[in-house]
């Protein structure tokens, strides 16, 4: 599925959720569209004395609820379309969750692995350098992505510091705790798709004991990896981007984590705790009652989604199954906790840093917990209640939930604000 109709797709989203409500057509009008999508180059000087160019964006979908909020990422693939995409979900995750922003999302088309660490910190300031205009602790948030960590934030959150004259914490969330992080966040989207599972083991028909494969083994992957079988739950299979393993009996989840934590593959425990190696496109294939989509978009699609055999599929990536997908998986009974509750613990708990960082006060490690797990289940426990309502899949009522809410706010704005500028 190519990435240049990722929008498209995400659009669909929104289609089938407005059909189940009386919504006014200029609601959906505006929702269709980013607000704002920036472009452009950083260039930096390399560590041979060379200088390059990196195409970056910075797209802020909506902001009606708050100002926007959302990760940037560095990827080799990224590009406009799925920075807008991705900022779309936003715009519905914090919905969803109630959270006091819209969404948007920032890229740059690099891969960070072929950056030096000091090559990496220069192109990290130059983002901040080329769109400090756009963000602001009341008009854009960013957070980490994919091949983004605190590290990277935090660089981000100085570059920010220096430019406007003072230290402005809650400009970056998901930073160090030195610079005014949050605890907890570091496994904020595992725990609240772990939260959201437990909350709804019961009518799902997930026993005591479950059976788990999991796609993708960074953040949030390794997490709920280690929560899941803190649980006694098997982890059965789960693969990076160089393969996969698999173990009947379970894997051996803490071998798995200090191999990725000395930087090695997933596949470098085969032969040790009964691990076998599989071919990682055939994860999705596991005979499992768990399956955890936690890598990229669109990786289960209409050419092998025939092959899930889970009960249930909680998607802690973006957008990792297409519309095609979700179609035949709800054909053959399979419930699907979307994207835009599942993984929206890591933007939770981003709020929480935000409002830390307002009001100068820190919050414990139980406490932040505590908040997540109130509105995981809370908001979970009605996009359920709203499925079984309307008859619907957990996706069209997560979106349902989201567009009553934004169609309020759009409302409530009147009809002046369709017409405002920047």
């Amino acid at each position: 599925m190519s990435e240049d109709n990722l929008l498209d797709l995400a659009l669909v989203r929104l289609d089938e959720a407005a059909r189940h409500l009386a919504i006014d057509p200029d609601v959906i009008e505006k929702l269709k569209y980013p607000r704002e999508t920036t472009k452009a180059r950083l260039m930096i000087r390399m560590d041979d004395g060379s200088r390059k160019s990196f195409i970056a964006w910075r797209c802020r979908y909506d902001d009606t609820r708050g100002p926007t909020k959302g990760g940037i990422r560095y990827h080799p693939d990224a590009s406009e379309e799925e920075a807008e995409a991705l900022a779309f979900w936003m715009t519905f995750k914090c919905a969803v969750m109630n959270l006091p922003y819209g969404g948007g999302k920032g890229a740059v088309r690099v891969d960070p692995r072929s950056l030096s660490r000091s090559e990496l910190e220069r192109l990290s300031r130059a983002y901040i350098q080329a769109f400090a205009r756009i963000l602001g602790p009341d008009r854009d948030i960013p957070a980490p992505d994919v091949y983004t960590n605190s590290m990277i934030m935090g660089w981000m959150a100085d570059e920010y510091a220096q430019i406007v004259g003072q230290a402005a914490p809650a400009v970056i969330t998901g930073k160090p705790l030195a610079l005014g992080g949050s605890v907890g966040r570091d496994d904020a989207t595992a725990r609240g798709g772990y939260y959201l599972t437990c909350h709804l083991a019961a009518e799902m028909g997930l026993g005591e004991q479950m059976r788990v494969a999991i796609q993708g083994f960074g953040n949030a992957g390794r997490h709920i990896a280690r929560l899941l079988a803190a649980d006694g739950h098997k982890i059965v299979a789960v693969s990076d981007s160089a393969g996969a393993v698999f173990a009947h009996d379970g894997l051996n989840v803490e071998r798995l984590e200090a191999a990725k934590a000395a930087g090695r593959p997933v596949t470098s425990t085969v032969g040790l705790d009964g691990h076998q190696e599989c071919p990682a496109d055939e994860l999705i294939a596991t005979a499992c009652d768990l399956l955890v989509p936690a890598a990229l978009e669109n990786m289960i699609h209409e050419r092998n989604v025939s092959k899930v055999q889970a009960r249930v599929v909680l998607e802690l990536a973006n957008g990792p199954v297409t519309p095609e997908a979700d179609r035949i998986l709800e054909r053959n009974g399979v419930i699907v906790l979307p994207d835009i509750l599942a993984n929206a613990g890591g933007v939770t708990v981003s709020y929480f840093e935000w409002v830390q960082n307002r009001q100068g006060y820190y919050w414990e490690l139980a406490e932040v917990h505590s908040r997540l797990r109130t509105i995981m289940e809370r908001e979970g426990r009605e996009i359920w209640r709203t499925a079984q309502e309307k008859k619907v899949p957990m996706r069209t009522a997560a979106y349902v939930h989201a567009l009553r809410r934004l169609a309020a706010a759009i409302e409530a704005h009147g009809t002046q604000n369709f017409f405002s500028a920047e």
